[in-house]
């Protein structure tokens, strides 16, 4: 089976990656794997042989003709300009997550039109697809109402999906991921990035600036938890889903204080590390994200989430 991932350099398309190579797949198709990976920096280290590098950028369309030089069962798509990138240069983020994205859809039709295989296409979308401000309460039948570029382009991406699955020209499905912790320092332009920073800076001995406040509330899911659903996702019977593709991932709904008393058990000094200078535009948008909260769509296919915030600082710290 061949799988293409974009973005695959990333925090979350490496660690797929990684997964899907050295873990045991109980699907039996997906024991036999080769991999076409593309991303815009070189050839990452450790890969298996059956892996084919293309570096590229993903919104040009010759990258993808040599993407799909050969039939592509699976694809995985991560390759993204996120929120605040997104929102600063309005034509990067449509030409990367919009243009891009319809272009790869177009190119998985035609195989299925030339009588090649269907392809599984598994999508990652954000919770952006909320807008503000947000409800009192998120679950499986709040409309998403993107308030960010970036957001509507996810949700428009999970339509277009929806459409191309309902004619036949993919199995797509798409994950709504919250904050994904805890992410590296990188300068990629996520306004969220405030939630991985919070726990690595001050358990790493660095004292931080918090831009939303302690009372600010938000959502999360470890790594090894997204990457899992992604693959349960990916592998679960398109039956099981129906036509309404787009699954958000059970999350942590924790608030910034429960951070830092979580912090505290494990470095009593962290929290004196820990400083406040609540941003207005950030905490609306990344820091009020309802504790009523149920994610039941995606537990009925068997999606998970850390059990505390404690699970999921004590994670970091035994593979940081």
């Amino acid at each position: 089976m061949r799988v293409l991932v974009t973005g695959a350099a990333g925090f979350i398309g490496s660690a797929l990656v990684k997964a899907l190579t050295t873990q045991p797949q109980t699907s039996g198709a997906w024991q036999d794997l080769s991999f076409v990976l593309t991303d815009r920096v070189d050839r990452l280290s450790g890969l298996p042989s059956s892996a084919t590098w293309i570096r590229g950028e993903i919104s040009d369309r010759a990258l993808h003709d040599r993407l799909f030089a050969e039939p592509v069962d699976v694809v995985f798509h991560f390759a993204g300009i996120v929120s605040g990138a997104a929102e600063a240069d309005y034509a990067l983020g449509k030409r990367v997550n919009l243009d891009a994205t319809i272009a790869l859809l177009e190119r998985c039709r035609a195989q299925a039109a030339s009588g090649g295989p269907v392809a599984r296409v598994i999508y990652a979308s954000s919770i952006a697809v909320f807008g503000t401000p947000l409800p009192a309460r998120i679950d499986d039948a709040t409309p998403p109402e993107p308030t960010l570029s970036y957001g509507a382009h996810k949700r428009a991406c999970e339509l277009l999906i929806d459409d191309c699955t309902r004619r036949g020209f993919i199995d797509g499905r798409a994950l709504r991921l919250s904050g994904v912790v805890v992410r590296p320092p990188l300068a990629n332009g996520a306004l969220s990035g405030f939630n991985s920073d919070l726990i690595r800076e001050p358990l790493a001995g660095r004292d931080y600036v918090c831009p939303v406040s302690k009372d600010a509330t938000i959502w999360i899911v470890s790594l090894g938890h997204a990457i899992a659903n992604l693959i349960r996702l990916a592998q679960v019977d398109g039956a099981m889903l129906g036509p309404r593709r787009a699954l958000t991932t059970p999350s942590l709904a924790v608030s910034i204080s429960d951070i830092v008393a979580a912090l505290a058990k494990a470095d009593p000094a962290a929290p004196a590390r820990i400083h406040f200078d609540p941003q207005p535009a950030i905490e609306a948008q990344f820091g009020c994200w309802p504790l009523d909260c149920a994610f039941e769509g995606g537990r009925r296919i068997g999606l998970t989430c850390d059990a505390s915030i404690d699970a999921v600082i004590r994670t970091h710290r035994e593979t940081a």
